[in-house]
């Protein structure tokens, strides 16, 4: 693709930018009453409204040139073929491939690779149901009732977003519990409520070396062993997620219980995968296998729809909209459903570690600006904490409202009251109150306090609304955001399937450690760092 701030559609973009900047979304309204019908999406039962927003029909028309003009039609059929388009690891992106629920077969280098997904399912499943059942027994041969997921990163935000979402779906006899971080307290705090005859650990990590991940899988087989005094005790209460068996069964887990997923799975889109086994744990399979469904329905979707009418290609360049044109530099997540309180945690993962990249695929430095800062809380506990910033802030931070026509518990009017701040922050955003207004609606106003009580409005906003939260409608919802990833980073040209910028930190903190342990004082960093070292080791 051409280098995109010289590419034609680039330029157009930015000629027509020009001149729209100066509109409102109050003008665009107020000049065509079909704006509603022109700029909304319906597949199954998701809708999206993005009709407020800074655009016209013009403005559309341009940003589907640009997709067009970077090849996002071929670069979307490359991924669903199984090409390596993540090219500096030189391996597929098939996140898609876990979730397809047809009977197509889906190939890697000439092989087909469903065979191999399908028999990881079953054999999840089969688990799952043993231990779902009170078939599986412990060590002292009591039922599990509590599960641990032991990982960090893609192996703990994803399963534990869907875990919460899909409380209402959960067993009754099994609670599922995540640590990820490294300090103590995380690990120490869930494992005081706990009953070592009945917990079940999942030790989640592809290589089994993350050193977080094992930090916390060695510290609960110790507390397990104190429990049993019995090595034999490990392989009753412990099962693997990850690629390396012979870490695997040196840990002490038998080869029967390591549920294997692949190279051509980023970390961040791996919750159909092995990954997800703790989901399928709390809600079983059938549930599980409802979100698959979800998710191959919205990967259907983004290969085949039209552009114009492809929801996460829409969202995808309204973003590079607001990005590259408006000069936002985050964009909110704000679902007025609780179940979904780490849904925006989760997307924070899945884009800025995929499109956080300063480098073009050519290994130039880009001179545009990339992924947003993803961030957001639930309605409407956010309206009484940063929704003060979003309506009279000076910074332009569009939003995707999510909510959902019914409740997963009804109660009283909460739902209605819910969803009617959920539509009235929208319009709120769009349309302000003009100075005008709030002089005539209170008579004898100063004018300096009628200034503070003014709203500016033209502030963008999506609208992305289900009939209810359930495994499915989860299931569309992530594929939606994960394509809408993919989209910007072609658009974009940068690789949105590695993560080089971890690296560097695990890497030094090896050496920190290794310094921090040891008797001799700091050296061969800067300063401050040697500073920082000697002070912990003193003070520890």
């Amino acid at each position: 693709m051409n280098i995109i701030p010289d590419s034609s559609a680039w330029q157009k973009l930015q000629q027509h930018y020009n001149r729209l900047s100066q509109c409102s979304i109050q003008e665009l309204f107020a000049e065509d009453p079909q704006r509603a019908e022109k700029f909304r999406l319906e597949f199954f039962d998701l809708f999206l409204d993005y009709s407020k927003n800074i655009i016209t029909e013009e403005t559309m028309r341009l940003l589907i040139a640009l997709a067009q003009e970077a090849g996002l039609p071929e670069a979307i059929e490359d991924m669903f073929n199984g090409e390596h388009i993540n090219a500096t690891e030189n391996r597929a992106v098939l996140h898609t491939a876990l979730r397809n629920r047809s009977d197509q077969p889906v190939f890697v280098d000439g092989a087909d690779i469903m065979p191999d997904i399908e028999q990881v399912l079953e054999r999840m499943a089969a688990f799952c149901e043993k231990v779902r059942g009170g078939r599986w027994l412990g060590h002292s041969g009591k039922p599990i009732r509590d599960v641990v997921n032991i990982g960090i990163g893609g192996s703990d935000l994803g399963p534990k977003m869907a875990c919460e979402a899909l409380m209402a779906f959960a067993s009754p006899n099994l609670r599922v519990h995540f640590v990820s971080n490294v300090d103590g307290f995380h690990l120490a705090h869930t494992l005081s409520r706990l009953n070592p005859e009945q917990t079940l650990f999942i030790v989640a990590s592809k290589t089994f070396t993350t050193q977080e991940t094992m930090c916390n899988a060695d510290s609960a087989r110790q507390w397990l062993l104190q429990a049993f005094a019995s090595k034999e005790a490990v392989g009753k209460h412990f099962v693997a997620v990850s690629t390396n068996s012979e870490a695997v069964a040196k840990f002490g887990i038998q080869s029967d219980n390591m549920f294997e997923f692949w190279d051509w799975v980023g970390g961040r889109y791996s919750m159909c995968s092995a990954i997800g086994l703790p989901i399928m744990l709390q809600i079983g399979p059938e549930h599980f296998f409802h979100m698959l469904e979800g998710f191959h329905e919205m990967d259907q979707h983004f290969r085949n729809a039209p552009l114009h009418k492809n929801m996460p290609v829409i969202l995808a360049l309204l973003g590079v909209w607001y990005n590259n044109f408006f000069g936002a530099q985050s964009h909110a997540i704000l679902p007025y459903e609780q179940a979904l309180h780490r849904f925006p945690a989760h997307l924070q993962q899945v884009d800025m570690e995929s499109n956080g990249k300063s480098v073009d695929r050519q290994g130039k430095p880009v001179t545009w600006q990339t992924g947003a800062v993803i961030w957001g809380e639930p309605g409407t506990n956010g309206q009484h904490s940063f929704f003060q910033l979003l309506h009279q802030g000076t910074k332009l931070i569009p939003a995707d409202f999510i909510a959902f026509c019914r409740s997963q518990t009804p109660m009283g009017e909460h739902q209605q009251k819910l969803l009617a701040n959920f539509v009235a922050q929208t319009e709120a955003l769009a349309f302000g109150k003009s100075n005008a207004e709030v002089l005539a609606e209170n008579p004898g106003i100063s004018s300096s306090l009628a200034a503070q009580k003014t709203f500016g409005g033209n502030r963008p906003s999506n609208s992305i609304i289900a009939d209810e939260l359930n495994p499915r409608s989860l299931g569309r919802l992530m594929a939606l955001y994960e394509h809408k990833v993919f989209t910007q980073g072609q658009i974009w040209n940068i690789y949105s399937f590695d993560q080089w910028g971890v690296q560097l930190g695990k890497e030094l903190a090896d050496k920190v450690l290794a310094e921090l342990r040891g008797s001799r004082p700091a050296g061969g960093h800067d300063s401050s760092t040697n500073a920082i070292i000697q002070h912990l080791k003193q003070r520890a």
